[in-house]
């Protein structure tokens, strides 16, 4: 009767045992199953990632060989321009030369002041006055005044006034147009998007503040930005900047700036 109630003991104790090492083994297994489903479940989010990634990367790549040709295009048809400008410039600068130089012999020949005669005797005057009138009368040339000298000159210094006004005009413009603006200050606009904008010729804030539908249509097009000027609010962030209105801009948009446009 001993032994039975040892051995039936024994086969309880086993059961419990064993119970319990299946349940453990049990859950480890579950647990593993779980980690294999969300591995499996990252490999295709990274594959998904990885997709879009190569195709962005594509649209970048076409966007450059389209770009590249425009500069080139632009290049070619901005060297004449240049040439001709470069070819009007000694004709201008030659018209001002001679101008400058008439303005002086001009001046020199109505303003020297005539020469006192000598004072003669009366009988030297009385016998000599016949002969000096008659002498006079023949030989004596109209003198030149202020009046008739001034229409000389006055072509040519009216000629080089428009030619240095336009000189002053056109490298004013040039100036203006040379300054550019750091466009990384803006919230998604990063070593690459302003690459590209500067390619397509924006450079400044006022020309992102001053974008009508249609030329952001056309620039997300271009650099195949899906509807990113809107999402990030470029053209309020340029209205701003544009307008030197730092606080305003600092308060709605606390995180612009190139650290976080990387």
């Amino acid at each position: 009767m001993g032994t039975f109630f040892y051995m039936l003991l024994a086969f309880l104790v086993g059961v419990l045992v064993g119970w319990f090492i299946w349940g453990r083994l049990r859950g480890e297994l579950d647990s593993l199953r779980g980690d294999l489903d969300r591995t499996r479940s990252e490999r295709d989010r990274l594959r998904a990632d990885s997709d879009r990634l190569t195709g962005e990367l594509d649209a970048c790549g076409r966007a450059r060989a389209d770009l590249e040709r425009r500069l080139g295009e632009a290049k070619t048809t901005q060297a004449p321009t240049a040439k001709a400008a470069t070819a009007k410039a000694p004709a201008a600068k030659t018209g001002a030369t001679k101008a400058a130089m008439q303005a002086p012999s001009t001046l020199m020949s109505t303003s020297a002041p005539a020469k006192p005669a000598p004072k003669k005797s009366a009988t030297a005057k009385a016998a000599t006055a016949p002969r000096a009138s008659a002498a006079k009368t023949a030989t004596q040339k109209p003198p030149v005044s202020k009046a008739s000298a001034a229409p000389r000159t006055a072509p040519a210094a009216s000629k080089a006034a428009p030619i240095a006004k336009k000189a002053a005009t056109g490298k004013a413009t040039a100036t203006a147009a040379g300054k550019a603006n750091d466009l990384r200050r803006l919230i998604g606009i990063g070593p690459t998007n302003e690459r590209l904008l500067k390619g397509l010729g924006v450079t400044t804030y006022a020309q992102i503040a001053a974008w009508t539908p249609d030329d952001v249509k056309r620039i997300e097009a271009t650099l195949n930005f899906d509807g990113r000027i809107e999402r990030e609010r470029w053209i309020e962030q340029a209205k701003l900047l544009a307008a030197g209105d730092e606080k305003e801009f600092a308060r709605r948009f606390p995180t612009a700036g190139e650290a976080s446009n990387t």
